[in-house]
C-alpha cells in the first residue's frame, strides 16, 4: 500500500499509488483487476513509465504493473483453445485471424508485454529481422507500443503487428485484435481512443522480414547513408546517434534525458487553414498525411518564443530537444504548468492547441 510511484517513471515524478501490483503472470494480471472492481478502485495499468505524469497527490486506486516476459519466433497467428479471435469480416468468434497482406513471407515473433521495447528492437535486428530498427532506443514496454501506435524516423508499429493479445476488462475473456481491429492511426488506436481502459495488453504479434531491407526514409538517414544500403545494425547504430543527440535515450548520466520523451504530439491541420497560416507566417514545414498535412510540433513552440532550455520553476525545455519538458526536481504542478503555457503560446500565436503525448494519471 501506498508505493511511491516515481521510481517507476522516467520522468522521476508522482506520487504514490494507494495499491501497487506488479504482475509477471497473466493470472496475476486477472487477480489485480478481480481484486480492483471487488474494491470499486480505480486501475492505472503501467508499462515502462516512458510516456506517463503522475500526479503530486499521486493515484488512489490500484496501478497493475505489467511485467510479462518473453520473446518467442511463433506460427503465423491461429485459433487458439480458449481465445475468442475478433476480426473486422468475422461475424463471431473463433474466425482465423487475417494477417496483414504485406506479412506473405514474414517471419512472425511474438513478445509478451512486459518486455523492455528497446531489448526487442536489439533481438529482431541481432536475428535480422526487419521491420522496428527504426524504432530503436525508444524506451518503455512492448506493451505500450500498440496503445499509442509508438513511431518514429519513418517507422509506425503498425506497419508490422499482426495480432495484439488482451485481456477484455468487459467480456473478461483473453481476445486476440487483429491489426485492422486496432484502428491505428498517427499515435491513436483504441486502446487511447475509442476503447480506453478495456484491454490489457499481454502480448504483441508482429510480422517481420527475415534478411529484409532496413527502412530509411527520415531525412536524417537519408542523407547520412545516401543511395547505400545499410544494415539493420547500422540503421540501427545511426538511429540510436540521433536519439542520444537529442537526450531521447534514457541515461542516467544526462540529466536532459530524465523526461518523458516527446511532450506534445505534432498536429494534424487542413491544407486550407495550413494555406491560411502560410499568408501570415513563411517557411512552415509540413509533411503529407493524407488528406491533411502534419506539422512539427517543435517548430510551433520554438517560433511561438519558447526556445530550448526555456524554464518555468524546476521543469524545463530539454537543451537538446524542444519537444521535450525535463524534470530537474521539478513536481508534477510545474510540468502542467509549463505545458499549458506552451499550450497558450502556440495557440495564441498559430490558432493550433497542441496535444499532449503523456497520459495524465491522478488529475
Amino acid at each position: 500500500m501506498n508505493v511511491p510511484c516515481a521510481q517507476f517513471t522516467t520522468l522521476g515524478i508522482g506520487g504514490s499509488a494507494r495499491y501497487f501490483v506488479r504482475a509477471e503472470t497473466e493470472d496475476a494480471v486477472i487477480r489485480g483487476l478481480e481484486f480492483a472492481e471487488e474494491n470499486k478502485l480505480p486501475v492505472f495499468i503501467l508499462g515502462g513509465g516512458s510516456n506517463v505524469l503522475i500526479a503530486d497527490a499521486g493515484f488512489e486506486g490500484l496501478v497493475l504493473q505489467i511485467a510479462l516476459r518473453g520473446i518467442e519466433m511463433s506460427e503465423p497467428p491461429a485459433v487458439a483453445g480458449g481465445l475468442t479471435w475478433v476480426n473486422e469480416i468475422s461475424d463471431g468468434p473463433n474466425t482465423r485471424l487475417q494477417p496483414p497482406a504485406t506479412a506473405g513471407g514474414s517471419d512472425f515473433v511474438t513478445a509478451r508485454a512486459g518486455e523492455d521495447w528497446d531489448g526487442f528492437v536489439t533481438y529482431c535486428v541481432e536475428n535480422d529481422l526487419a521491420g522496428v530498427e527504426c524504432l530503436s532506443g525508444i524506451p518503455g514496454f512492448v506493451g505500450g507500443t500498440p496503445v499509442q501506435n509508438v513511431g518514429a524516423y519513418g517507422q509506425e508499429v503498425a506497419e508490422t503487428i499482426v495480432s495484439v493479445r488482451c485481456f477484455d476488462r468487459r467480456t473478461k475473456k483473453i481476445v486476440a485484435l487483429a491489426n485492422a481491429d486496432c484502428g491505428f492511426s498517427y499515435r491513436t488506436s483504441i486502446f487511447n481512443s475509442s476503447e480506453r481502459d478495456r484491454y490489457v495488453v499481454l502480448s504483441v504479434t508482429l510480422a517481420l522480414e527475415k534478411g529484409g531491407e532496413p527502412k530509411v526514409s527520415y531525412k536524417d538517414l537519408i542523407e547520412q547513408f545516401g543511395y547505400r544500403r545499410p544494415t539493420l545494425n547500422e540503421v540501427r547504430d545511426a538511429v540510436l546517434r540521433i536519439r542520444r543527440s537529442k537526450s531521447m535515450v534514457i541515461d542516467p548520466n544526462d540529466p536532459n534525458s530524465r523526461s518523458a520523451g516527446s511532450f506534445f504530439k505534432n498536429p494534424i491541420v487542413s491544407r486550407r487553414y495550413l494555406a491560411e497560416l502560410q499568408t501570415k507566417f513563411e517557411h512552415i514545414p509540413f509533411f503529407e498525411f493524407g488528406e491533411a498535412v502534419k506539422i512539427p510540433a517543435a517548430w510551433l513552440i520554438e517560433n511561438a518564443g519558447f526556445q530550448k532550455g526555456f524554464a518555468r520553476g524546476n521543469a524545463r525545455i530539454s537543451t537538446n530537444h524542444t519537444l521535450a519538458i525535463v524534470n530537474r526536481g521539478a513536481t508534477a504542478a510545474e510540468v502542467v504548468a509549463l505545458m499549458t503555457e506552451i499550450q497558450h503560446g502556440v495557440e495564441t500565436k498559430f490558432g493550433i492547441l497542441l496535444q499532449p503525448e503523456p497520459v495524465m494519471i491522478g488529475f
